[in-house]
């Protein structure tokens, strides 16, 4: 019983540290999202290499994977390219396995350790390696709690017995699809299978099903994530399982060829685990790697819909054309116009939020507002460097006013952002509005959403009526929102409102009035230039 519950702790911190690692290293790629997709969109090559690298940071491929699924989901990474970075995954996920192997396990008290003094010392860049290290090492601290388990089972004939008497492959496939499916991990598993290996409790023959039906059931993860993803999103996470599903299915169909080979290349049967597991993701890489066009293809018309590519570099502007002022700034004004598109988009996204939370849209919008924020800076950039050369009043007006600009959209997206976590935590703390302020927050909304498409629309073409409408529709936002705000407070005092809806009602108000401030002032730059 002693054993059971260890193991059992041993599990639950495994999967803690695997869950609070992957939330660090979230967070790291989110702020640099930009590069991550760079890199990832490329080649099928980067796309490999990407997943590898995200797969090893997270110490999961259903985090990467799911990572993935978001970024398609909300545009940033076409279908297409998001078949590499999962396969590239499913190898990076590997190295966890040979961690074991490599006895890592026995190390990890002090990897903890040393983790947990560099967090403790809440010194930047120390912190945040403290807080990486200190989940990392949980991660194997729990597994060697479970090897510590289950090292007196070796006594035991009847538990010996029971793992290594030859099983069918079938059994094994299911028991290891299943285990993964509950704990979301394929590297529970398997690094128990070459824990048990390590002590002589388990042969090659029963270990190496198990590890099939494990990859296998990494997908449930993936699924999940499709569930609430668009169409891009789903055909993604459809064909992690049809990779998973063909390369457990040709490595069954060549098992006694495949258990040989793997004891030819090792005498140790953990170690042989470790590189079964290797070898089942490779031997899905080679089968797909090279056919990624035509298997996208096949996705497309299998399951079809419109795939909405969110480009997150620039479209318009090129550093050649910094020496021409006249066509840098024509470039630049293309550009503005995409970025309060994407900002529009972000918007509407938010409305549906309002009325029916999802969380992967409440990612879409996060993920749109970091493309806002890296066309700023490229924006920005380039506009330094058309600054360089000999402007005319004109131009130099022009110049002035587009950066000032970008930095309005910018801040725009900012506030849609928040109200987007706002939307998060009202639908999170089940808090209703009253039926007074709902309908007070949707005439707010409509007038500051008709100002964000004028506010578009102006930035191609200056037009001194539509101007005139939005400092107009300011104006009476500005007079709404003190409102709704003296409404909410007679409705808070007659108990007629939730005293929880309160801050988030009157924040929505606050962010809602500051983008239609950006609004105004998109008018009044181009109304400068006239």
């Amino acid at each position: 019983m002693k054993e059971a519950l260890i193991a059992v702790c041993g599990i639950i911190l495994f999967l803690i540290g695997m869950i609070r690692l992957s939330s660090a290293v979230r967070k790291m790629i989110n702020v640099r999202i930009k590069e991550y997709v760079k890199y990832a969109v490329d080649r099928p090559f980067f796309g490999l290499i990407t997943g590898i690298v995200s797969a090893v940071l997270f110490q999961s491929s259903s985090a990467s994977t799911a990572l993935t699924i978001s970024l398609v989901s909300a545009g940033l990474i076409s279908f297409y390219s998001s078949l590499a970075i999962m396969l590239g995954a499913d190898i990076g996920t590997t190295l966890t396995v040979q961690f074991v192997i490599w006895r890592f396990t026995e190390f990890s008290p002090l990897i903890v350790s040393i983790g947990g003094l560099l967090w403790m010392t809440r010194r930047g860049r120390l912190h945040v390696a403290g807080e990486l290290i200190f989940y990392f090492g949980l991660i194997f601290f729990g597994l060697e709690l479970v090897n510590q388990a289950v090292a007196p089972l070796k006594e035991i004939p009847a538990f010996i017995h029971m793992f290594t008497q030859t099983k069918s492959p079938l059994f094994g496939i299911g028991l290891g699809m299943v285990v993964t499916a509950v704990v979301q991990a394929s590297a529970i598993p398997i690094s128990i299978l070459a824990l048990l290996a390590q002590q002589d409790l388990i042969n090659l023959e029963n270990a190496l099903p198990v590890v099939m039906g494990a990859n296998i059931g990494t997908t449930v993860t993936a699924l999940l994530a499709g569930t609430v993803a668009n169409i891009n999103g789903k055909r993604s996470a459809a064909s992690q399982l049809i990779f998973k599903c063909t390369g457990v299915l040709i490595c069954l169909l060549l098992l006694p060829y495949f258990i040989a080979v793997l004891k030819d290349l090792s005498p140790n049967t953990a170690q042989q685990i470790a590189l079964g597991h290797l070898f089942i993701n490779l031997v899905i890489v080679l089968v797909f790697v090279f056919a990624l066009k035509p298997f996208a293809s096949l996705m497309q018309k299998v399951l079809p819909g419109d795939e909405e590519a969110l480009p997150v570099w620039p479209e318009y502007i090129n550093s050649k054309d910094a020496a021409n002022p006249q066509r840098a700034l024509d470039c630049v004004q293309k550009e503005l116009q995409r970025q309060v598109a994407l900002v529009l988009k972000m918007f509407t996204e938010t409305q549906g939020l309002m009325t029916d939370y999802q969380e992967v849209k409440r990612k879409n919008v996060v993920y749109i507002g970091m493309v806002v924020s890296n066309l700023r800076s490229q924006i920005v950039k380039f506009l330094l460097k058309v600054s360089a050369r000999q402007l005319s009043p004109r131009h130099s007006r022009r110049l002035f006013v587009y950066t000032a600009m970008t930095g309005d959209i910018e801040s725009m997206g900012t506030h849609v952002n928040a109200l987007s976590r706002l939307a998060a935590q009202k639908a999170e703390g089940n808090v209703p509005f009253s039926d007074c302020g709902e309908e007070e927050l949707s005439e707010i909304i409509s007038l500051v959403d008709r100002n964000i498409k004028d506010a578009l629309f102006l930035i191609e073409a200056v037009e001194s009526q539509m101007i005139k409408d939005v400092f107009a529709r300011e104006e009476e936002v500005d007079v709404k929102v003190q409102q709704a705000r003296d409404n909410h407070l007679r409705r808070f005092y007659a108990r007629q409102c939730q005293a929880d809806a309160g801050p988030i009602f009157i924040e929505m108000l606050i962010h809602l009035e500051r983008v239609s401030d950006h609004c105004n002032n998109i008018a009044e730059h181009v109304h400068g230039l006239q």
